[in-house]
């Protein structure tokens, strides 16, 4: 790859390690590319975010392409991950700690398999009260940490499958191909409460975006090593 590769456009597929946020993928590539190629200025963005606490596919687009973000970000998505039984967070998911737990007894295995119908199709979805989103100027995440009460529309998204892989005592794993806007986190909580119990999720891979797939993806170390080659 050359100075004006990057500069003219180029798309990245990047497998975000856990603990890293998607701003600092970007803002670590675009430092690189500079200091390999000594570029003053560059342009690079990511195709939707990944939390921390999530792994996978980020799609970073440089120069010109960054101006194609939007039309990745509206491409279905594939995720994998895990679903823990029995306890809610008010995250939902292991950024904070289980605030309530609940009885798991009554769950049987054909019926975490059947529940899954519930959430195929246009369905309903509230966003976590811990997510970017704003309302009235403010990220929701804002109001959660102030302890503040905020009311928060449902938002129509499409799953087209959902299945879970494997049952390993309160750990369900699944995998899920959903639209644009999903949350896997609120899939969880619903999934608990669909069960007349509570869930979490406990861990998050994205492995596709439209065409892009995170097989096919490279860790920040090996991009970086790629640049000096």
């Amino acid at each position: 790859m050359t100075t004006e590769d990057y500069l003219s456009g180029h798309v990245l597929l990047i497998d975000k390690p856990l603990n890293w946020t998607s701003f600092q993928v970007v803002n670590k590539l675009r430092w690189e590319i500079r200091q390999a190629f000594n570029i003053k200025k560059i342009k690079v963005g990511h195709a939707g975010t990944l939390d921390p606490l999530a792994s996978g596919l980020l799609v970073i687009c440089t120069g010109k392409m960054t101006k194609q973000i939007d039309t990745f970000q509206g491409q279905i998505k594939e995720y994998t991950g895990t679903f823990t039984l029995g306890g809610t967070t008010p995250s939902y998911d292991l950024e904070s700690q289980i605030n309530e737990t609940f009885e798991t007894k009554h769950i049987a295995e054909a019926s975490i398999h059947e529940t899954t119908k519930q959430f195929i199709g246009d369905i309903q979805q509230f966003p976590p009260i811990f997510s970017a989103l704003k309302k009235d100027g403010k990220r929701l995440y804002e109001y959660a940490r102030a302890g503040e009460s905020v009311e928060i529309k449902p938002r129509q998204i499409h799953i087209s499958e959902f299945e879970i892989t494997n049952i390993n005592n309160l750990n369900l794993d699944f995998r899920v191909v959903c639209s644009k806007g999903t949350y896997i986190r609120s899939l969880a909580n619903d999934f608990g409460k669909a069960l007349q119990s509570g869930a979490h999720l406990s861990a998050l891979r994205r492995t596709k975006i439209g065409e892009f797939n995170v097989d096919n993806g490279m860790s920040i170390k090996s991009f970086i090593a790629s640049l000096k080659d």
